[in-house]
């Protein structure tokens, strides 16, 4: 059985500051086989890297430097702030509370999609990587933090036509079906990844897309030896990629029943983890 593909999330967030550019590169360098990050768009239209589609008070700073307070940091709406504003917003320098080992880096900023795909395409790795692209869109969260599906389908796609030759290693994730009917309709030849963290049953999940995806993405802790035998039974060639797994135990655990990738903020771990799996060379004598 082939060891599942490492997603590194949000690049490699227990190490280094989440959806920054430092990350990503050490992500890599790591060699992790797919990046994954979340994308929102600036008041300008610009489609920018960050988990949430505000300035986070945990992690970042307001544009003159100085702390957010946690009550009023979606008054820090990116979706109505310009994207030279968001750029002036240190969000690596203040490290993040529930991940001790992260090293903070001074400077560190909500870089553009376009900036990280073309910092990871510029350099050579050996082996191409993939690109798993979270679109945060809610039904309502339309026109107050994000654009109708339709629109925020199409800004994205609209970056990704800037490079062409990675398409093929790019997947588009949500747990907003909407927007993955929206990539559908676009650009059909696109994969396509459904996120699942409502405790539906997987398949009513799918079911409910309209159309079966590239990839199904639930949360780790639902991933269950049953729901793994129903899934490969009803749609074999569905890829199966939970998230966010951190432990050595359930990376372990996970790679026994099967699934083809794991999304984690411990890059370094899920290595050092599938590589206690990998068969070792015959004793001397055994054969």
């Amino acid at each position: 059985m082939p060891l599942p593909e490492i997603h590194g999330h949000r690049g490699c967030r227990g190490l280094l500051p989440e959806n920054t550019l430092p990350g990503f590169l050490h992500a890599l360098a790591l060699g992790v086989d797919a990046l994954e990050m979340d994308v929102v768009l600036s008041a300008d239209g610009q489609v920018v890297v960050s988990h949430e589609p505000w300035l986070s008070a945990a992690i970042c700073l307001d544009p003159t430097g100085q702390a957010i307070n946690p009550a009023r940091e979606r008054d820090f709406n990116l979706f109505r702030l310009p994207y030279a504003t968001i750029r002036a917003c240190d969000c690596g320098q203040r490290g993040h509370p529930v991940f001790p080992l992260q090293k903070s880096q001074t400077g560190a900023f909500k870089p553009l999609l376009r900036e990280v795909l073309a910092a990871a395409e510029t350099k050579r790795w050996p082996v191409p990587p993939r690109y798993s692209i979270e679109l945060k869109s809610s039904p309502a969260g339309d026109g107050v933090y994000h654009p109708a599906p339709a629109a925020f389908a199409a800004a994205v796609l609209a970056v990704l036509q800037l490079f062409e030759a990675a398409l093929w290693r790019v997947t588009l994730m949500s747990f907003d079906a909407r927007i993955l009917r929206a990539v559908r309709q676009q650009a059909p030849h696109l994969a396509t990844c459904l996120l699942s963290e409502d405790g539906r049953p997987w398949l009513a999940s799918i079911a409910g897309l309209g159309f079966v995806p590239t990839t199904f993405g639930p949360d780790y802790q639902s991933v269950q030896p049953a729901a793994v035998r129903e899934l490969r039974r009803r749609h074999p060639g569905l890829r199966l990629v939970p998230w966010t797994v951190n432990e050595p135990v359930a990376m372990r655990r996970l790679a026994a029943l099967g699934v083809d990738g794991l999304t984690t903020d411990y890059p370094d771990r899920a290595m050092a983890a599938l590589q206690s799996l990998r068969p070792g060379p015959p004793t001397p004598g055994t054969l």
